[in-house]
């Protein structure tokens, strides 16, 4: 059976999870940073995309200021042209995994399908291979997107924070093209709603997956 795949990511009021430069916005506060950082302790592995990490250089970890004996969760970055720096943050500590595509020739890198973009339907059944059970994607929009078009997502949660960011090319939480036909559109069933911080968390099941 495939990973289960878990999105989590906190957005504006608005929408948007960045400045239109992708420069990062503190949107949640303590309460929200201390249960993201509970949901990682509990998954097998953490994945985002290779925008994120040169927008942010996140270290995606688990924080102990947050978690008493924390886990430490397999980092995955896709990486279709192989940007990803030597120096980031994300290989200070704890296991990691590149994946990128075939028409690159890094070596130790996972390769799944070919062109400009990462096959996740091969990545998840190598993910499976390695005993992965829980996956949690953290970013960006496109990635994210990218996980509700092939059908892969199983829970979506989203923090909604009490902020305005506008701008038409600020970044949201499902970039790219987005569904081109109202067959393409991903329907959501909400699970749970809690105030938090000064904002609301929203936990989403893919319609379907019931």
């Amino acid at each position: 059976m495939r990973p289960k795949v878990i999105v989590n990511v906190a957005m504006s009021a608005d929408g948007k999870i960045a400045l239109p430069d992708k420069t990062e916005v503190k949107i949640s506060g303590e309460e929200d940073f201390e249960r993201v950082h509970h949901l990682r302790n509990t998954v097998d592995a953490i994945l985002v995309g290779i925008g994120t990490v040169l927008a942010d250089d996140p270290k995606m970890t688990v924080k102990r200021k947050y978690v008493d004996d924390p886990t430490h969760p397999l980092k995955i970055v896709l990486d279709s042209h192989a940007r990803t720096p030597p120096d980031a943050q994300l290989f200070s500590k704890g296991e990691h995994l590149i994946v990128t595509t075939e028409d690159n020739d890094k070596k130790g890198w996972i390769k799944c399908g070919e062109g400009d973009e990462v096959d996740l339907h091969q990545l998840m059944d190598i993910l499976e291979e390695r005993g992965v059970e829980k996956l949690l994607v953290e970013g960006g929009g496109e990635v994210i997107y990218s996980f509700f078009r092939e059908g892969l997502v199983d829970e979506f949660n989203v923090f909604v924070g009490s902020m305005v960011i506008g701008g038409q090319d600020a970044p949201t939480p499902a970039d790219g093209p987005g569904a081109q036909s109202i067959d393409d559109i991903v329907n959501l069933k909400l699970i749970s709603h809690e105030k938090m911080d000064d904002g609301i968390l929203l936990r989403y099941r893919v319609k379907g997956d019931d």
